[in-house]
Order: C-alpha cells, then sequence, then structure tokens
C-alpha cells in the first residue's frame, strides 16, 4: 500500500487505514440519526455510456474488507457496471469522509451470495437468495435498486480518499497493490 498525505500542507498526520476500515466493520446504517450529518448514506458512481458520472445511494455494507451493494441489472447501474465495471463508492461518517475507487466484481458464487444475504439481514434488510441461488429478493428494496431479483457486487478498494472530520484531522490517500 502506498500511503499520501493529502494534509501534509497543514502539518497533519497521516490516517492510518486501520482506524477507517475498524470504523466501517462497526457499520454505516442508513437510519436517521446514525451518521454524519445525520445519517450515513453510500453514493455510487458509475460511468453512463457517454462517458459521463452517473451516481446514485445504495445500501452498502462493508464486509471482509471490500463494500458490497445490490442492484437490479437493468438499473442504470446495473448496465453500466455491466458495460464498465470502473466506479467508486463514497460514504461520510461522523469520523470522517471516504471515497473508494476500484471495479465492482459481480458475484455469483452461491455460498457468498447466502453470506451477503445474511450480512444484510443482520443489518436490518431482510434479504434473501432467490431461486436461482446467485441473486438476492425481499419484499422491499431501495426504488433505485429496481424490481428482483437483485445482484450482489464487491467493491475492492484499488484506491481511497480519507478526509478526518473530528480532531486531530488530516486527509489521506492510499493506494493498495492489485496483487
Amino acid at each position: 500500500m502506498k500511503t499520501t498525505n493529502l494534509a501534509d500542507l497543514y502539518e497533519l498526520p497521516i490516517i492510518d487505514w486501520a482506524v477507517i476500515e475498524n470504523r466501517l466493520a462497526q457499520g454505516v446504517t442508513q437510519a436517521p440519526g446514525t451518521g454524519g450529518p445525520d445519517r450515513h448514506t453510500s453514493w455510487l458512481a458509475t460511468i453512463n455510456r457517454d462517458g459521463s458520472p452517473h451516481v446514485t445511494g445504495v445500501g452498502a455494507l462493508w464486509f471482509e474488507g471490500a463494500f458490497w451493494f445490490e442492484t437490479g441489472e437493468l438499473t442504470r447501474k446495473g448496465r453500466n457496471l455491466a458495460r464498465d465495471p470502473r466506479c467508486t463508492l463514497s460514504v461520510a461518517t461522523h469520523e470522517f469522509d471516504l471515497v473508494v475507487e476500484g471495479v465492482a466484481e459481480k458475484v455469483i458464487d452461491p455460498t457468498m451470495v447466502a453470506t451477503m444475504a445474511e450480512q444484510w439481514s443482520t443489518h436490518g434488510w431482510p434479504a434473501q437468495v432467490d431461486d436461482s441461488g446467485v441473486a438476492l429478493t425481499a419484499d422491499y428494496s431501495a426504488p433505485s435498486a429496481g424490481p428482483p431479483p437483485w445482484t450482489i457486487f464487491r467493491l475492492v478498494a484499488r484506491q481511497a480518499t480519507s478526509l478526518l472530520t473530528v480532531e486531530p484531522g488530516g486527509a489521506t490517500r492510499w493506494r493498495f497493490d492489485p496483487t
């Protein structure tokens, strides 16, 4: 991992990536009053066919060192990811703002799909594996996810940038070894 202090000009310390990961592991629920400024929202940016950005809110989870999110394959973000899986995901917590850049990988392993359905259920969204075994269903989801079934994507950071919103402050960029 290569670390760059973006706040060196102000003599602020480098942010330790472990601090970011530990906080993400605590969860970033979207319930009111839980995040910064009042709740957490994860924003996914994908690339439209014409090269312009498409940004939309998603219910992302941090699990096993990556962000996981779901969407219908016919949504704009689903079509964009099928064509070009490069994307960014950002979230604001009380402690920091974070942008993660990488490639979204479609998850088709039935065991991992079941694991993630359990993770979402544990975090308050009653997702279940659908009859195909490789997608999710539930009684409800965000309107932007489209109708079920929902495909799961895993986003492993290639690069991340964070700005601390609490003392001592700081801003850091990490570039992760792709191996």
